[in-house]
């Protein structure tokens, strides 16, 4: 007897073909875990607002976790196109399981782009295997989106460097050990400076954990930084690369993001699908009525458009590619803005079950709201884009339709 193939999944593993043989198995693999763990398990982790600490040991022991890594530190440095389809198998059950990935780019680009040797080594494989953690305290009371906003002075002080400030909404703030800490330096406010700070470094202080509409298992605290003394080995790059760092690291955080909107987006019409085959409705079962099926046609095809421009975005960072910024930009906006239409609507198609604790969809809808606010809300996004598009419109190449002179003399 041939053995039994499971049943083809309503959206198609067409993006697979990017990847080798090694890839596809973690792919494989993540695949189980979401099926045999983190899909049961995903609404007793959204119950409380505490860090789902069982959910990361896994993710860290089945080295999902260490993809963010290089391979001499214990990890498997998986390129993007994985780390997108990672993101979306995750993002497809549970948030809380999506944004703990997400998280370590976020938390650890810097360190691994930017440590001294020593630290690489003393960081980067407990890092890996989930017995350290680190936050990513960039974002303040009045700067967030706008690096360039920052108000936390770094000053030189013989060896060490002396941080003053305050970082508002980290991420993982209560259980980290280490905080990639960024801000300008006191003498020249232009630049910006990196370091490291240790969890129970002198003046350092974390708030209590700040309650949430969602994202459970991922809490977020505010810091405070009072005459904080690092050693200058903890400097991140070089003085003066501490925004470069960040931006690596929102850079690779916003295409995660929108992975994760992507895999929410299709765990939701999933959801719609199914129940939509089960109710019934004046007679006959409920996706069988022309009104919901195009609300369904809208959604699916919008979902693999999006999959595509994120595929594409995924693939110009490994390219380093000039324009990936732009297209990372792209990438969220759509995907992040397409997931809280989708599970609205899905919530919508399901009815009053929709709107049941019990079931899935409160918590898709729930959590669909903060990938359109974090790491760049949508507008920002569209500002960005929108500037580059004219900025590049004023020396492209003319549309031959077009009459020589300005078209204000048409």
């Amino acid at each position: 007897m041939k053995p039994t193939q499971p049943p083809a999944r309503l959206f198609g593993d067409h993006f697979l073909r990017q990847l080798n043989s090694e890839e596809r198995a973690v792919v494989d693999r993540v695949r189980g875990l979401t099926a045999e763990v983190l899909g049961p398990s995903a609404a007793e982790v959204a119950q409380t607002d505490t860090f789902a600490w069982d959910t990361f040991r896994l993710l860290a022991r089945e080295g999902i976790v260490g993809t963010a890594f290089p391979r001499e530190y214990g990890g498997s440095d998986a390129r993007q196109v994985l780390r997108i389809r990672i993101i979306e198998e995750l993002g497809r059950v549970c948030s809380t399981s999506a944004s703990i990935i997400t998280g370590t780019d976020l938390s650890s680009r810097a360190i691994v782009a930017g440590a001294a040797a020593e630290m690489k080594d003393r960081l980067l494989p407990r890092l890996c295997t989930g017995e350290l953690q680190a936050a990513f305290a960039l974002t303040e009371p009045e700067a967030g989106s706008d690096v360039r906003g920052l108000q936390t002075r770094i000053r030189r002080q013989g060896g060490r460097y002396v941080v003053n400030g305050r970082k508002k909404f980290i991420t993982r703030g209560t259980t980290s050990d280490w905080f990639v800490t960024v801000g300008r330096a006191e003498e020249d406010p232009s630049m910006f400076i990196a370091v490291l700070v240790p969890r129970d470094a002198a003046g350092f202080t974390i708030s209590p954990e700040v309650g949430k509409l969602g994202w459970y298992g991922v809490p977020i605290s505010s810091l405070e930084f009072r005459d904080v003394e690092v050693p200058h080995g903890h400097l991140l790059g070089a003085e003066g690369e501490g925004f470069d760092l960040a931006q690596d690291a929102l850079l690779r955080a916003r295409i995660g993001h929108a992975a994760m909107a992507l895999g929410r987006a299709i765990g939701a019409v999933e959801i719609a699908a199914t129940y939509m085959s089960d109710r019934r409705l004046f007679g006959k079962a409920l996706g069988e009525h022309q009104g919901p099926q195009w609300m369904l046609a809208d959604m699916v095809t919008k979902i693999e458009a999006t999959r595509a421009l994120v595929a594409l975005a995924a693939e110009k960072y490994d390219a380093k590619d000039a324009d990936v910024a732009i297209f990372a930009s792209m990438a969220k906006l759509q995907a992040t803005d397409l997931c809280m239409a989708v599970v609205t609507d899905a919530l919508q198609l399901t009815g009053g079950r929709g709107y049941l604790q019990d079931f899935p969809l409160q918590r898709f809808f729930r959590d669909a709201k903060l990938n359109q606010i974090g790491e760049g809300s949508s507008e920002v996004h569209k500002t960005v884009i929108g500037r580059d598009v004219m900025r590049r419109a004023r020396d492209a190449d003319r549309n031959p339709c077009l009459r020589p002179g300005s078209l204000v003399e048409y």
